[in-house]
């Protein structure tokens, strides 16, 4: 009996995995912090290198300077069918640079993993999608044109390549986001997420001989974190972490000026406009001093809007062809470059990626065991969206 397509690239991808592993284990080698714009721009041009090792010269290329963050490029490859899908992927990771050098490979529990910054957060998933449409490529099968979109600010809120993103989205049928699974599990919803900054601003005194003319901006600050954790409501999905915060000039000194930076998420529209307004209601006990709050909302919400729910439906054909029991969906509290597609109602799958754990922890790793399923599965995927459309389908195969 003849192998199904799908199946049939499972099988190519399990004779390539040594090599798709490699190409994990060079992009991981390479550090890219977000902070460090050198590492991010050698970084982005091993990560173009490896692309066109892979599949020849993109027929488009552009290169989105990115400012204070990592550039953004796009590498678009012609296919032979109508359709157009983008492969969004960041390049950037949390790991400040030399951080490589003292990593120290998890255990192993009975099972291989692979271990290294940003190995599942989420350079595998860069690899993978490279991989998967060279699989389909190979195949002959008939092949959509695919946009790749490599960001190197996603770790920091895609403050630059947001706008990139979402042009690139709008003229596109399909994107799907190369991060890391959920524990295999595809991802179709994230919450919104900002990033807060709260200024205090009191008075400073000499804190030995007049204590009593300061009013202290740590305090005050203090005070208001406090409060602002109450806000939090966990079993309505919003969190709310002071992160960071800094503050006063010396010991002898009352502090005049403190600052925090609040990472607040939320599952609806509703909680954030609640958050803002319970924020921003917040009284201090010393009026001296002024607190003020900058309301970045980074993400929205994302869910599985009703262009993306027949995209799910067809991924779950793909995995079951391809052998799998099931591909199941989850919703996580994450945000990802994922938010801000759905968020304009367009098809997107995100969690693509890697099957491991750890994400932003020391020790997070991949199980190189599932390297090929979760290329074959993107791959198949892609070979799928190549089909004609039937009337009224979107997207379907």
């Amino acid at each position: 009996m003849t192998a199904s397509p799908a199946a049939a690239l499972t099988a190519r991808a399990r004779n390539v995995s040594s090599e798709i592993v490699t190409d994990i284990l060079t992009l991981v080698r390479h550090e890219t912090s977000s902070y460090d714009l050198p590492g991010l721009a050698a970084g982005l041009d091993l990560l173009r290198e490896l692309t066109v090792h892979r599949l020849g010269r993109p027929d488009q290329e552009q290169r989105h300077p990115g400012g204070e963050c990592g550039d953004t490029l796009t590498l678009t490859y012609t296919g032979t069918a109508a359709r157009h899908v983008v492969l969004v992927g960041h390049y950037d990771t949390v790991w400040p640079t030399g951080t490589l050098a003292g990593w120290e490979q998890p255990e192993t529990d009975g099972r291989a993993k692979l271990s290294g910054p940003g190995i599942f957060d989420m350079k595998t998933g860069l690899a993978q999608g490279i991989w998967a449409l060279k699989l389909v490529r190979d195949s002959g099968a008939p092949v959509p044109t695919v946009t790749f979109l490599f960001n190197g600010d996603e770790e920091i809120g895609s403050l630059s390549s947001r706008p990139v993103i979402e042009q690139v989205a709008r003229q596109a049928d399909v994107t799907l986001v190369l991060e890391p699974t959920a524990h295999g599990a595809v991802k179709t919803a994230r919450k919104g997420s900002g990033i807060f900054r709260v200024t205090a601003t009191g008075v400073e005194a000499h804190a030995g001989l007049a204590p009593e003319d300061g009013a202290s901006a740590i305090t005050a600050l203090s005070e208001f974190v406090v409060a602002a954790a109450a806000v939090a409501a966990p079993d309505r999905g919003t969190t709310i972490n002071t992160g960071l915060i800094k503050g006063g000039s010396a010991t002898n000194v009352v502090a005049g000026k403190a600052t925090a930076r609040l990472d607040v998420r939320v599952s609806s529209l509703t909680e954030q406009d609640r958050v803002d307004a319970e924020l921003d209601a917040i009284e201090i006990s010393d009026p001296r001093v002024r607190i003020e709050i900058e309301h970045a909302w980074n993400r929205p919400p994302m869910t599985l809007n009703t262009a993306s729910a027949p995209l799910l439906a067809l991924a779950r054909e793909v995995a079951r062809e391809q052998g799998r029991d099931e591909l199941p969906d989850a919703a996580v509290g994450g945000a990802s470059d994922a938010n801000f597609v759905a968020a304009l109602g367009l098809p997107v799958l995100c969690g693509m990626g890697a099957v491991g754990d750890g994400a932003h922890a020391q020790g997070e790793f991949i199980y190189p065991d599932t390297v090929p399923a979760q290329t074959a599965l993107v791959a198949g995927l892609l070979a799928r969206l190549a089909r004609p459309l039937r009337a009224g389908a979107v997207p379907d195969a």
